[in-house]
């Protein structure tokens, strides 16, 4: 790959789909075992047609996080960065009734819909049975959040265009997201805020330029609830960066969270949220998280020689799956392939900070 090439990859390909009925695309446990939250709805056992079975050297070039780190050491080495795209999401359901909540689900085709026998139902057949995926690990996944001025076709491709937009695995979360030189505490409660994250910074799906001496970067988030489902559970930074020794990191920082948990000096909150899931009638209640969660955080280990990005992942309280409302409705056992609840999320575009910029 060449720096043309790379600089062409990035105008015709800048966005990413990182969530779908077929799986999530944002890390995996491999990649990163320091993530607790990175197991999450993987098809990850062989190819498409279930003949050959996934080996791990793989996963880096399969999962979002990863290939925005790999951007990283290409632009390095390059001059472009091929992978410097945002983060969408989409049902890729292929009938009428493109369902994405997990309450609601229709799956993916005609062969999938709600009924008492559809969880044993092959997606991907194999003669391996260890390769096989079945319709109960269906994803009912997911929604692109586009931050547009306006709600039009040619305003919304724009907003695509620039990157400022953000994915779920289907929940209707609300994510803003602004980073800059000089946001301060309590920027996050302005009322104001989307104006003045412009006017003191850049959204997600931008970069970070103008740097000056001793500066770090702030961000400044706000994070809404589905009005007509889960509480939030945390607000957390992805941050990726390209070592002095060449070598690509990784980080999580907890930056809000619920029921008045701590975030230790780590940056880290160890204590769950809790469940408050009854599996059987497949119910919840929201007595836990919090229907909206705001930060204000500046980077404590920021060294401007090094490339780095950043995006926020949001996560709602435990909420059941969607084999789990099947299991109840049609009072049939829970499959044993997935687990019968799940923490539904959006991750946001990066902003990126390079030191040539």
């Amino acid at each position: 790959m060449d720096r043309a090439y790379a600089e062409r990859r990035a105008q015709h390909e800048p966005i990413m789909e990182i969530t779908q009925i077929k799986g999530d695309g944002e890390s995996h446990p491999f990649l990163s075992p320091d993530d607790e939250f990175a197991d999450f709805e993987r098809w990850d056992k062989g190819n498409l047609d279930g003949s050959a079975p996934k080996q791990d050297w793989m996963l880096q070039y399969e999962y979002g996080r990863s290939a925005l780190k790999v951007g990283l050491e290409l632009e390095a080495k390059i001059g472009a960065n091929p992978y410097h795209f945002g983060f969408n999401a989409a049902s890729d359901a292929h009938t009428a009734l493109p369902s994405t909540a997990e309450n609601n689900y229709f799956g993916k085709m005609a062969s999938s819909e709600p009924g008492p026998d559809r969880f044993g139902g092959e997606v991907i057949p194999a003669s391996d049975p260890a390769l096989r995926i079945t319709k109960a690990q269906e994803v009912a996944s997911g929604l692109t959040g586009v931050w547009s001025r306006a709600n039009t076709r040619d305003e919304i491709f724009d907003a695509l265009l620039r990157k400022e937009i953000y994915a779920t695995t289907g929940t209707r979360i609300r994510v803003r997201l602004f980073a800059g030189w000089n946001f301060a505490p309590g920027d996050e409660q302005a009322a104001d805020f989307a104006g003045l994250g412009y006017r003191k910074g850049v959204p997600m799906g931008g970069d970070l330029r103008g740097y000056t001496a001793g500066a770090a970067p702030t961000f400044v988030i706000m994070a809404m609830r589905d009005p007509d489902w889960a509480n939030l559970e945390r607000v957390q930074v992805i941050k990726g960066w390209l070592d002095a020794d060449g070598s690509l990191k990784e980080r999580i920082y907890d930056v809000a969270v619920s029921d008045g948990r701590a975030i230790g000096d780590d940056g880290r909150c160890r204590q769950a949220v809790g469940n408050t899931v009854d599996i059987a009638s497949a119910t919840f209640t929201n007595t836990i998280g919090a229907p909206m969660l705001s930060a204000y955080w500046k980077d404590p280990d920021f060294d401007p020689a090094e490339r780095a990005f950043y995006y926020v992942r949001v996560l709602e309280i435990p909420t059941p799956r969607w084999t789990t409302y099947d299991a109840a409705f049609f009072g049939v056992a829970l499959p044993d392939k997935v687990p019968p609840t799940l923490q539904d999320r959006a991750y946001t575009s990066a902003v990126w900070y390079s030191p040539e910029k």
